[in-house]
Formats: structure tokens, sequence, C-alpha cells
């Protein structure tokens, strides 16, 4: 079993002006479709190549590079379009609001506390919520194409939201101001989709 690039369920231009038409065209048939091809080749004639990409990032070899970065560039890439709509934007409902102000304290507290992980990510990675069994939710961020499913990187749980920080998720519109990409991104976010996820990694 190869893995495939995704379909994205919008238009590359249907998430302007907060994240633009050009950027996503580059992000995501480019960037996301060269960790697809990578990680293929990555699995190729391991007892890996039936397993699902979950499997595969929570028994990494941590020290084997080619799967780490590029089976960890498959996954997130995958997630962070599906956590985002033109529909986006407003607030979390049901049992996330709920998690939310309990981890937390209130919406405002959190998205300052996103926000900040994925402000203060140095260089490149991502900023992350993820939820706990339980359901008690946790925001950090990893370098690089870290996630919270691989082994000791020091933050755990299921991401159920995650921001891609690389400048090529937003150099071509933003160019250095991370800050104001970040914002932006609030205005897309699929809170939907994330209460889905929320629901189903409790």
């Amino acid at each position: 079993m190869s893995f495939e690039l995704p379909q994205l369920k919008y238009a590359h231009d249907a998430l302007e002006p907060h994240i633009d038409n050009r950027t996503m065209e580059i992000h995501h048939g480019k960037h996301h479709q060269a960790y697809t091809d990578n990680l293929n080749n990555a699995i190729e004639g391991t007892n890996l190549e039936n397993e699902n990409i979950e499997t595969i990032l929570r028994s990494l070899d941590m020290n084997n590079k080619a799967l780490r970065n590029n089976g960890g560039g498959y996954f997130n890439h995958c997630l962070f379009w599906e956590v985002m709509s033109p529909n986006g934007g407003g607030m979390p409902a049901g049992d996330l609001a709920d998690a939310i102000n309990s981890s937390f304290g209130d919406y405002d507290a959190f998205k300052e506390k996103f926000s900040n992980a994925a402000k203060t990510q140095f260089g490149s990675g991502w900023a992350w919520l993820c939820v706990h069994k339980g359901g008690k939710l946790d925001v950090c961020s990893t370098p690089n194409q870290d996630n919270s499913l691989m082994p000791d990187v020091g933050c755990g749980g299921f991401p159920i939201l995650g921001l891609d920080v690389w400048e090529h998720a937003y150099y071509l519109n933003y160019q250095n101001r991370r800050p104001d990409y970040v914002s932006a991104f609030f205005n897309v976010i699929d809170w939907e989709e994330v209460s889905s996820r929320y629901k189903n990694n409790k």
C-alpha cells in the first residue's frame, strides 16, 4: 500500500485573503507531494508498507530521519488541510468548547496559548492542540515535521489541530510577519472538524 496526496475539499483560492492561492498551490501540490513521495520511498520493501501512518509514527525509530521527516510531513499536512475551511472561524462549541474551558480557563486563554506556541517556535515547526485520553487538552509545539504521535518529542496526546509555521506556509503573503499569519489562521479553522477529531480521540 502506498500513500497518496489527499485531495483538498476546497479550491486553492478558497481560503483567501487569509491564505493565498499561490501559497496553497505550492504548499499542497509541491511540498506535500514531496513528503508523500519520499514517505513511500522510505517504507518501500519494509514491513511498514501495509501500516497506516499513525501506527508508523507511534512506533518510529527517531534516528530514521527519512521516515521521521517525511512521515511527519505527510501526516501533519493531511491534518492541516482538513482543519481549515472557507467557512471557518468563529468559536468552538459543544464538548470541545467545554474541554477548552476546562483545560485552559476560556477560549481567549486557549487562543493566546496556541498563538504563542506558534509564534515562538524557533525556526520551522508546528503548533498543536492535542487531546489526551479522558478528554484533557494540551497545547504544544514541535520542530520540523515532528508531532505528538512520535516517541519522546515532549508533546503528548493526539493532535486535533495543527498550524504549520514553516516559512513555506506563509512567506509569499506574510513575509517575516509570522504573528499576522497566526492571527489569520483563526479565521479559517473548521471547528466542526476539530470537534469531530476531539470526540474520536479523547
